[in-house]
């Protein structure tokens, strides 16, 4: 389906090739596995050079924000990036006990993020180019309000 749908993309067969690993993901029948190697073939893809922890091997306590605000202050986060569903229900008393910043993230509103909400990484990949949208993702820094502390 993915072929059929991006496979007259300029970057599609780059694309393609670096998708394997995810389509064998499937195979095993784990959600956790075909996400992990999913984000992983993405941040390659993109250049990124992080480092990838795994959350079960932190310390946390039980509770929806107060384990993702101990996820935060074991990775030695000073802010944990929120999309706008998630801070629907983000309680940021945990994040404010350890001093770390909750933030929404609102792209912006011009160039290829202006119609981001109705693409996925996918599309910008095959269509733009894997060092294409690396460039913009580090362009957004630049961008006043992407980030926006919560109230």
């Amino acid at each position: 389906m993915l072929r059929q749908h991006y496979g007259a993309s300029p970057h599609w067969p780059a694309l393609a090739e670096a998708l394997d690993p995810v389509l064998d993901a499937f195979g095993t029948g784990k959600t956790a596995k075909v996400a992990e190697t999913s984000t992983r073939v993405l941040l390659d893809l993109l250049g990124w050079k992080g480092q990838v922890v795994t959350s079960s091997r932190l310390p946390t306590r039980p509770g929806r924000s107060v384990r993702l605000a101990d996820l935060s202050a074991a990775t030695g986060a000073r802010a944990y990036l929120c999309g706008t569903g998630g801070m629907t229900y983000l309680d940021p008393a945990p994040f404010t006990v350890q001093n770390i910043a909750v933030a929404s993230f609102r792209p912006p509103t011009t160039g290829i993020w202006s119609s981001g909400r109705r693409f996925s990484a996918l599309w910008a990949l095959a269509t733009l180019g894997p060092d294409a949208v690396a460039a913009h993702l580090r362009a957004l820094p630049a961008h006043r309000g992407w980030l926006q502390t919560a109230a």
